[in-house]
């Protein structure tokens, strides 16, 4: 008997469909993806594509990894969901390899980024009260930060364009300009509690934060007796090399948010704390009906054991030189279109100048390459961390082709 997943209509009537009965939240691209292995996507036309986007740094060990895909199985068999109102055994071991990597303690289990960030907005606020007082619920982000779409995370997200929309805001919430250390200290008064940041802004363009800037951050929040909340959703899980893009700095924080990558699509957030931080939520202070089920806690120690047992971190930390390297020789080539190539790992962003990065996007897609724009002028790449050397050439080959293309009216 045919299913709705068995049939795949033409991707004309999929988008016809979508425009008649879904939110228009999005800006999509005139592609219906119906299956994926390793860096590889297919769309409904058979279309083959090298993925260099994973879901936007979801799918870091690669489109349908048989060990993942054999641990949903087996899981979905036996058990998907009970409810954290009973003990989860799956829950707990994978809390305990997550703090084992991240240098944390204790974990809260969510479902995406936003809630986990959520979390760690909750646990700062009561921390800060039962030391300082009720006024003491200040948290200080970053100019260019992008902690999520909840109203507090928009909130702690500083760019107005996704704010002003959803006016009025929670109070509570203060920024600064990123690498302004006499402004972040100004800043943290006896009112605030937290100062929140990520180690890498994705979302306005692959930022890399100084290691020195870092160090600098994490010596004046001990000084301050504030918590240090590292936002990891998209830099984390072995993205750039090492566990947590924080670990390059030689930092640690008093709680870090995980999502995106942890169970390779499976939808999952953490929160980590140590210290009196991992100690401040009680009974009924938070909760998650979802949060750490079953079906993606068996996905995601699937995801870490491949993570660990193929050498990915040291495959992005090696792949990623090469591939910004690469990059870099492009950038030489191309002055008058590449301003800037930054990035760490296989997070990696280029600025470009005097060409839409939009119109670039659409003319990999069209080379069947799947990268990312942000705004106008700059591209985002985030392959699976299991992508070759050989991958990174076809990209950057293709990256060029673009760029000449547009250059010659093409």
């Amino acid at each position: 008997m045919e299913t709705e997943l068995d049939r795949q209509p033409a991707a004309e009537s999929v988008f016809e469909r979508d425009a008649s009965c879904v939110m228009k939240t999005y800006s999509r691209l005139p592609v219906v993806f119906v299956r994926g292995k390793g860096t590889r996507l297919w769309d409904s036309e058979g279309r083959e594509y090298l993925d260099f986007l994973a879901g936007i740094s979801v799918c870091s060990v690669g489109h349908c990894h048989p060990a993942v895909v054999e641990a949903i199985q087996r899981q979905s068999e036996t058990l998907m969901h009970v409810s954290n109102l009973f003990y989860n055994e799956l829950q707990s071991r994978l809390a305990e390899r997550l703090c084992n990597l991240a240098g944390m303690e204790r974990a809260f289990f969510a479902n995406s980024g936003a809630e986990a960030n959520e979390c760690a907005i909750k646990i700062a606020r009561k921390w800060g009260k039962a030391r300082r007082g009720p006024a003491c619920y200040h948290i200080i982000t970053l100019e260019g930060s992008f902690h999520g779409r909840t109203l507090a995370t928009v909130t702690a997200t500083a760019q107005p364009k996704y704010q002003l929309p959803f006016a009025p805001l929670p109070a509570g919430f203060r920024y600064v300009a990123a690498g302004d250390l006499a402004a972040l200290d100004r800043a943290l008064d006896e009112s605030a509690c937290a100062i929140m940041l990520e180690p890498i802004q994705g979302e306005t363009g692959i930022t890399v934060l100084p290691d020195e800037y870092l160090q600098a951050v994490r010596a004046l929040s001990d000084e301050s007796e504030v918590l240090l909340i590292l936002d990891e959703v998209q830099s984390g899980m072995g993205r750039t090399g090492r566990f947590l893009a924080s670990q390059h700095s030689g930092i640690s924080g008093d709680i870090v948010t995980l999502a995106k990558a942890v169970a390779g699509g499976v939808p999952i957030g953490v929160c980590m704390a140590k210290g009196s931080a991992a100690q401040t939520l009680e009974p009924g202070d938070h909760g998650s009906t979802f949060g750490g089920q079953l079906l993606a806690c068996a996905a995601a120690l699937a995801v870490l054991d491949v993570l660990e047992g193929e050498g990915l971190m040291e495959n992005a930390a090696r792949t990623g030189r090469h591939f910004m390297a690469e990059l870099n020789k492009l950038a030489a080539r191309r002055p008058n279109r590449i301003q800037e190539v930054r990035g760490r790992g296989l997070m990696v962003g280029v600025e470009l100048k005097d060409v839409d990065a939009r119109v670039i996007r659409d003319q990999m897609l069209k080379a069947g390459v799947v990268i990312n724009a942000i705004g106008e002028r700059i591209l985002r790449f985030l392959p699976p961390l299991t992508v070759t050397l050989e991958e990174c050439d076809r990209v950057v080959t293709a990256l060029e082709e673009s760029l000449d293309n547009v250059a010659g009216g093409k």
